[in-house]
């Protein structure tokens, strides 16, 4: 194949003009291309308005390749050959099914590399199946009736099938081609395996996440939904079983701990047993949002319906602290992502078309353990329980706390919305976030705020709102685990984000795939890639 790179094409173009103008640069006629593949799209704002959609091609051509490219003399064309992750076999059946605990993003790709070596896996998720999980998030967010089992944080999928489905990491790992496809096999739309940002949106990953769900069981492996895990078994320093809530003991000498960063009972547990773990430095603060084309006219420099919603990432660093985006959701949605009762959490989400009139996004301020007002491994899960209680009292139900930014610099209470309505469900009660957040939040976020608002104009608009508290980012602790990716108590492998390797969707897919890789070596003696 040859690949094409840095193709500038206008918003409007079409598919033929991106042939037509990979056939120019090789200095052949299109009909000569037999296939066109796209690498990689993405957006160059670099000189607004003159907004340009970057590409990167593979293409297949009639006649000999190197001899076309050669003679092309194109500096951005090169000859590449296709590379592909496969999936590990194993000859090896153990005696017993290993065990995957939780059917997140890690759970569910660990849990599927499992079955397609033929290994069987058994799935226990505390939560309950997507579409009925799907009914109880959107009856919380409509009348505030928290379901602690099924909610943004637990079940089929993850916290992250309510989210905006990013599937973007800051890694380079060769399994990141192979989890995309497998979530277009399962319904993705095609363009996320070139996208420079790819995104599912939760209307779509609802879908997806069943299908692969159904994938893993036709391969011999078992998902049981409203199945806690509640203790482990153990002996000489082993794992022998894991109970459930239901008081079932499985037999097991492996299990991946797949728990997601809101599992805040089984880090109880697993620190009641005595499983190594330590805080881990993790991020809060609240959710901004702005108008959708206010973000568009300042990343792009005009309003054009060819071009995607514009997206941002910014980053502050104070003396004290850092301050930054994360999670941002063009065209989205602030959600109430509670898990337990008397406590407010907020997150972001946005669907497929990223279609919503507001822009949101976490704006987080880092912590330290060493700045927690708890001591021990679980201190920093005990401070986020106390800031969302006091979310809680300030509304005295799972409204959330809310405060436009011009009011939030001016610590004054905010008393109504301006421009921006806020998207959150079931609502927002107006208020002083000073009142809700602690000053080490605040103050960070009142410094930084003027000046993200220098490096992206209208981010820090009067009318933008605020809504808090933004406490659940990451995982505020780690599960420790050795170079096996064991934890000290052997069969038990620690996994994703709630175990605190990973952060978002793909980082934790890819965590789970190669702590089942590490299992499939370690079992059968064969070496895989880590």
């Amino acid at each position: 194949m040859i690949r094409l790179r840095d193709i500038a094409l206008p918003p409007e173009h079409n598919a033929h003009q991106l042939q037509f103008e990979a056939a120019k640069l090789l200095r052949i006629s299109h009909s000569q291309i037999r296939q066109l593949r796209i690498v990689r799209r993405s957006v160059d704002a670099r000189k607004k308005p003159d907004v340009k959609i970057i590409y990167t091609v593979d293409v297949t051509v009639a006649g000999n390749e190197k001899k076309i490219w050669r003679a092309s003399g194109c500096k951005r064309a090169s000859i590449v050959t296709a590379s592909y992750y496969k999936v590990p076999k194993s000859g090896f059946q153990p005696e017993k099914r290993p065990v995957v605990i939780g059917f997140g993003p890690a759970g569910m790709f660990a849990a599927l590399v499992l079955a397609l070596a033929g290994w069987k896996p058994l799935v226990l998720e505390r939560g309950e199946d997507a579409v009925s999980r799907h009914e109880k998030v959107e009856t919380f967010f409509a009348t505030g009736k928290l379901d602690t089992r099924s909610n943004v944080q637990f079940g089929e999928g993850g916290a992250g099938t309510f989210s905006d489905g990013k599937l973007n990491t800051g890694v380079n790992n060769p399994r990141i081609g192979w989890i995309l496809e497998q979530f277009v096999q399962a319904g993705a739309g095609e363009d996320i395996l070139y996208d420079a940002k790819p995104h599912v949106g939760t209307d779509v990953l609802l879908t997806v996440v069943q299908n692969i769900r159904k994938r893993i069981q036709s391969l011999g492996g078992e998902v049981r939904f409203n199945t806690q895990v509640t203790g482990l078994r153990v002996e000489n320093g082993a794992l022998t079983g894991v109970e459930t809530e239901g008081g079932q003991v499985i037999d097991c000498d492996t299990a991946i701990l797949a728990i997601g960063h809101s599992a805040r009972d089984t880090f109880q547990m697993l620190y009641d047993t005595g499983v190594p773990m330590e805080a881990k430095p993790f991020a809060m603060g609240v959710r901004i949002e702005q108008k959708q084309a206010a973000i568009n006219e300042a990343q792009y420099g005009c309003q054009n319906p060819a071009l995607p919603p514009a997206d941002y990432k910014l980053v502050q660093h104070l003396p004290d602290a850092t301050v930054y985006t994360f999670c941002m959701c063009p065209g989205g949605y602030v959600v109430a992502a509670a898990s337990e009762e008397g406590r407010v959490v907020t997150n972001g989400m946005s669907y497929a078309d990223r279609g919503g009139e507001n822009a949101n996004a976490a704006l987080l301020v880092t912590v330290n353990p060493e700045c927690f007002p708890y001591e021990g491994p679980l201190g920093g899960m005990h401070w986020q329980r106390q800031i969302e209680e006091q979310a809680y009292r300030v509304s005295g139900s799972y409204l959330a706390p809310a405060q436009r930014v011009e009011d939030f610099l001016a610590h004054r209470p905010s008393t109504g919305a301006g421009e921006v309505q806020p998207t959150y469900r079931p609502g927002v009660v107006w208020c002083d976030l000073h009142q809700v957040l602690p000053e080490r939040i605040t103050g960070a976020i009142g410094q930084a705020l003027p000046l993200l608002d220098g490096k992206l104009k209208d981010f820090a608009a009067p009318d933008a709102v605020l809504t808090a508290p933004e406490t659940r980012s990451s995982s505020p602790v780690r599960i420790v685990r050795d170079e096996t990716r064991q934890s000290k108590l052997r069969g038990l492998y620690p996994t994703g984000e709630g175990a605190g390797y990973a952060g978002g969707i793909m980082s934790a897919a890819i965590d789970g795939m190669m702590t089942a890789e590490a299992i499939l070596g370690g079992k059968d003696g064969r070496k895989t890639d880590q």
